[in-house]
């Protein structure tokens, strides 16, 4: 186990209630990190739903949409890791089957090695920052987001469900997303399922509308109004109860202990160092 798993496991063990956005990261908590249930609460991202009213009544249909997106931050690891493997390997053969399609990819903070990829030859276009994220989103026929690691919700794929966007993804992508309704496009993680799977879903519009229907479906589990009574209410219950709340966990009270013993101790060591000095 890494530096940084350490320090996470023992601040969540630590802590009264820990907000976990993943129900695969929650059972991974309890199952391998042994965290007792009482200290987690499932929250999962969530987005106002009801903004989106107008582009959900009236989606932008799959004749008006042209070209694959996707978008994210270049400081994150996955999204770099992610557009490497998609200009490099995955591109080159979607481009063969749709030689007028292109791919345009948003995100801040591209560093010049990504920059470097811009290649408008071969239809691929790195835009940088998107003012919009929506408006991009809404404007492409398919989301095309091949991660291969990476952990918790991916929002870019969550923003493409709220305005009818289809994509095509891995099972790291759509981890946690979806759990027993069908994904809205296609999830694979390979070369050439996921070439196969973005080049169907560009040129089959019944299957591209199909998809667009399970965007919106899957749209609604994440509406903040369906989790904000309970999310309050579980707050309020775990702060009127944290007494014997805390006593619950031996685990975390051990760990409170030493690390207060040890800021005492170091207080005290400072305290003489200066009095030497």
């Amino acid at each position: 186990m890494g530096e940084m798993a350490l320090r996470e496991v023992a601040a969540i063990l630590r802590s009264d209630l820990s907000l976990i956005i993943s129900r695969v990261e929650m059972a991974l908590l309890q199952e391998l990190f042994l965290v007792p249930p009482f200290q987690l609460l499932y929250t999962p991202y969530t987005v106002p739903l009801e903004s989106m009213r107008e582009i959900r009544s009236n989606p932008k249909p799959f004749a008006e949409r042209q070209h694959f997106v996707t978008i994210g931050n270049f400081r994150h690891a996955p999204n770099w890791d992610s557009v490497l493997w998609l200009r490099e390997e995955i591109w080159p053969k979607i481009r063969q089957q749709l030689p007028h399609a292109e791919m345009h990819v948003y995100g801040a903070y591209a560093p010049a090695k990504a920059q470097a990829l811009h290649a408008p030859k071969v239809g691929f276009y790195l835009q940088g920052w998107a003012e919009d994220a929506m408006e991009v989103l809404q404007k492409g026929r398919v989301c095309l987001a091949p991660l291969r690691f990476g952990a918790g919700i991916k929002t870019k794929l969550v923003d493409a469900m709220m305005v009818g966007t289809p994509s095509v993804t891995t099972s790291v992508g759509a981890e946690s997303m979806y759990e027993a309704l069908p994904w809205c496009g296609v999830i694979a993680d390979n070369v050439d399922a996921l070439v196969m799977a973005a080049v169907d879903l560009y040129r089959d519009e019944a299957l591209w509308e199909d998809a667009q229907r399970h965007c919106f479906r899957l749209a609604e589990g994440f509406d903040d109004k369906a989790w904000r009574t309970d999310f309050v209410q579980h707050i309020a219950l775990a702060y009127q109860n944290r007494e014997a709340h805390r006593e619950r966990g031996f685990t975390g009270r051990m760990l409170r202990y030493h690390h207060q013993r040890s800021t005492e101790f170091m207080s005290r060591w400072i305290v003489e160092k200066n009095r030497g000095e």
